[in-house]
């Protein structure tokens, strides 16, 4: 298969946590698993060079188990997918599952069809033996044509060669059911009759069937992601396409990034990587690194990766300790860019392999 058709696999990622998702451009729509994005009305979804892109979630059917995403963003510049045919999959043919498991960088695993119609709890899926493993889910799965053939839903806990997908009937049941609706609103598909609901309702006001209506509820954030995502805004970054899992952000200001997260349920770091130490000339960079006073912040080495860091404890953290904390970490940011170019110029240091790069600055 075209393995340029790879680039529609993107990352989803939340205040919760991440999993994958896939361009279906001919209806300018992202999809996933319903559980990778349940709780969340606006996700972040990130490319293989790490741009970060606002998107919506504009239909769920969790019966099925499956989402629409929209995002402004033109992406017509990505690869067009087909859909497989209904029933095309055998038992033994090849298949590649892709994504980001663990919320690790993308990976594609190869394997055979186990069974092309598992029944399990009432509904069928399409079973593997394909590595498949948290992260993975919402990420296509692909047949040797470079069609798709399922959306990758769960593996069974402790057990190996099990994967299982959501079969391609149900993925076009639910595309199909997408046409010429409201973009910017979020949509509950009832299983039973297939209609829309956009307001919040126990029971669909089509056929009667019992609804979950928390379905409709967003996730509500910790009092530090409030805190945190409040002193991301006033950077003018947009804290939903930062969020790299629970209390946890990444982003970059021009090529250096920048992580905030809460550890140990302890503290709050603000860390940089902000270059690589060069093989030569190490001793008047670290004369430079000590000598330098950073207060409230430190440098650090982690092997050859220069790291900046600041570190406040959470019980540190209070009403009025907290304005002179966000403003350190809109200061941290702004050293961390300048150290990084610092130590590029004066010194010779790399850059880290997490700054982003130049060319997809421009995209």
């Amino acid at each position: 298969m075209d393995k340029k058709l790879y680039d529609i696999v993107l990352k989803v990622s939340h205040a919760s946590g991440s999993g994958s998702c896939f361009y279906y451009r001919d209806k300018d729509i992202f999809v996933t698993n319903y559980h990778v994005v349940a709780g969340f009305k606006s996700v972040a979804l990130l490319d293989r060079d790490e741009n970060s892109y606002l998107a919506k979630v504009v239909l769920v059917n969790p019966c099925i188990d499956l989402a629409i995403l929209a995002s402004e963003k033109d992406f017509s510049y990505l690869p067009s997918v087909d859909l497989a045919l209904d029933d095309s999959l055998g038992i033994g043919d090849k298949v590649f599952v892709a994504g980001y498991p663990y919320g690790m960088p993308f990976t594609v695993t190869e394997g055979t069809v186990s069974a092309p119609k598992q029944l399990m709890d009432g509904k069928y899926y399409t079973q593997t033996d394909a590595a498949v493993n948290p992260g993975n889910s919402g990420g296509p799965i692909f047949n040797e044509a470079g069609d798709i053939v399922g959306v990758t839903v769960s593996k069974f806990t402790n057990a190996d060669n099990m994967g299982f997908a959501v079969p391609i009937d149900s993925l076009r049941k639910v595309i199909e059911s997408y046409e010429d609706i409201n973009r910017d609103k979020f949509h509950f598909q009832c299983d039973s009759c297939g209609e829309l609901i956009e307001n919040k309702c126990s029971f669909c006001p089509n056929c009667g069937e019992k609804i979950d209506d928390e379905i409709f509820d967003d996730e509500e954030l910790s009092d530090l992601s409030v805190f945190c995502e409040d002193t991301l805004r006033q950077m003018n970054i947009n804290p939903i396409i930062a969020r790299d899992g629970y209390e946890h952000w990444t982003f970059h200001r021009g090529m250096t990034q920048i992580r905030l997260f809460a550890y140990d349920s302890v503290h709050l770091f603000a860390v940089s990587p902000i270059g690589v130490l060069p093989k030569k000339g190490v001793e008047s960079i670290l004369d430079f690194l000590l000598s330098e006073d950073m207060f409230p912040f430190k440098c650090g080495l982690d092997g050859s990766d220069i790291l900046f860091v600041y570190r406040i404890h959470l019980t540190d953290l209070t009403d009025d300790t907290a304005p002179e904390i966000r403003r350190n970490i809109i200061d941290f940011v702004s050293k961390a860019v300048s150290l990084s170019e610092l130590l590029e110029g004066q010194f010779g240091c790399e850059k880290s392999k997490y700054s982003k790069k130049e060319d997809a600055l421009n995209r």
